[in-house]
């Protein structure tokens, strides 16, 4: 059998790292884009040289690293700014994956259920790259409460980053199963129970 590959998928506040906690607890390999994200734009990388040539020292923190908050502040009020910014790391987090998935493969001998943490797989076009695609969806009206309860949003700000995504509609369309959450944790769990069955079911193993 050779690894069965989940892109796991949601908007901003959905759930998707505790959908992905949950996950990795019952058996799944879990890949962090956004540990990749940071990896490929770290100081003296390629990636890095390129994002500060086009946005500018301001953008760094005294120690020359990236500061995530101000350049989330210029892409995500700048669709033109956001793009750049995704054709810098998008390739590169991309090549990572595929190094850190040929290290699984090595240490599984090609065995297992392996989940990917991608927000913008939808933005990236890359769905046709993995077995299943799960989606955690939210509605906008929770992920506002979210991100003014555990960001610190304002609700301009809020609504502004979750405008600056691919609607919620584009992502369940290319969903092969949906997690709702809106509810409780033991909601929620029993979604992703049912879920994850599904996703072994599609694997072969049950």
């Amino acid at each position: 059998m050779a690894l069965f590959l989940v892109a796991l998928t949601g908007g901003i506040a959905s759930g998707k790292s505790t959908v992905c906690h949950i996950l990795h607890e019952k058996g799944a390999h879990l890949l962090d884009s956004d540990k990749m994200a940071r990896a490929v734009v770290r100081k003296g990388t390629t990636g890095w040289q390129e994002i500060v040539d086009h946005f500018g020292q301001e953008i760094l923190e005294p120690d020359g690293e990236i500061d995530r908050q101000k350049l989330a502040d210029i892409v995500f009020k700048d669709a033109g700014e956001r793009a750049f910014l995704n054709g810098v790391t998008h390739p590169r987090i991309f090549r990572l994956m595929a190094e850190e998935l040929r290290d699984i493969e090595a240490k599984t001998g090609g065995k297992g259920i392996v989940v990917l943490d991608i927000p913008l797989l939808v933005e990236a076009r890359a769905g046709k790259m993995f077995d299943f695609t799960l989606v955690v969806d939210a509605s906008p009206q929770t992920q506002v409460e979210r991100l003014q309860k555990d960001r610190g949003s304002s609700t301009e700000e809020a609504w502004s980053r979750i405008h600056s995504q691919v609607s919620r509609e584009e992502r369940l369309r290319v969903a092969d199963a949906v997690i709702h959450n809106d509810g409780s944790t033991e909601e929620l769990n029993r979604e992703v129970e049912e879920a994850w069955e599904e996703i072994r079911k599609s694997a072969g193993l049950s």
